[in-house]
């Protein structure tokens, strides 16, 4: 008697397309880092990254900014193990620090419907920032559900479903050190 695998197809990541290359990443990331020093000089911030797919940008990020900055993380699902957003977004671990009166930039690895980011952005705003603002690796913008922007944008790229640099599928390919394209035909498995 054989059961059926539910577990989801793994390729090595070599056979999926380059879509940013870790030298092009580096460069946006570096350029952002300048944007926010130059936005926030003389002040503090607080990058609050969104895990678990903000880790390695927020890490970047937060070496390439001049400013004093700390960060804190916060944990939501609205994905699960697939590619497909449920819809319904939960808080599942909040802040360790308070940011009452603190410049706070939320950093997400995606901005796709804007459920996720409006649903954080409302969140935070309760904790009662001097400032809030997003920043977010890559943007997609014809997926938007909820009208919400960044402030702070690496890349936008089409309604492509993408791994690497922090960016999962079913939790495999984060440690990817580009982006690459996923095969639509594999991501639905």
């Amino acid at each position: 008697m054989s059961s059926a695998s539910t577990a989801p197809v793994f390729i090595p990541a070599s056979q999926c397309e380059v879509l940013f290359s870790e030298d092009e990443i580096r460069e946006r990331v570096r350029a952002i880092g300048a944007q926010i020093s130059k936005d926030y000089a003389g002040e503090s911030i607080v990058l609050v990254g969104v895990l678990k797919g903000a880790a390695i940008f927020l890490a970047d990020l937060a070496r390439s900014i001049e400013v004093d900055n700390t960060f804190d993380f916060v944990a939501v699902s609205s994905y699960g193990k697939g590619k497909t957003s449920s819809g319904a977004v939960k808080l599942i671990k909040d802040l360790d620090v308070p940011i009452e009166g603190k410049h706070v930039i939320v950093v997400e690895d995606i901005l796709d419907t804007g459920l996720t980011l409006s649903y954080l952005r409302k969140l935070m705003l309760q904790h009662k920032p001097a400032s809030l603002k997003i920043a977010t690796c890559l943007d997609k913008p014809e997926r938007r559900l909820v009208p919400i922007e960044a402030d702070y944008v690496c890349f936008s790229i089409p309604n492509r479903f993408v791994i690497g640099y922090g960016m999962d599928f079913a939790e495999k390919y984060r440690n990817v050190v580009d982006i690459r394209l996923f095969p639509e035909e594999l991501a639905g498995k």
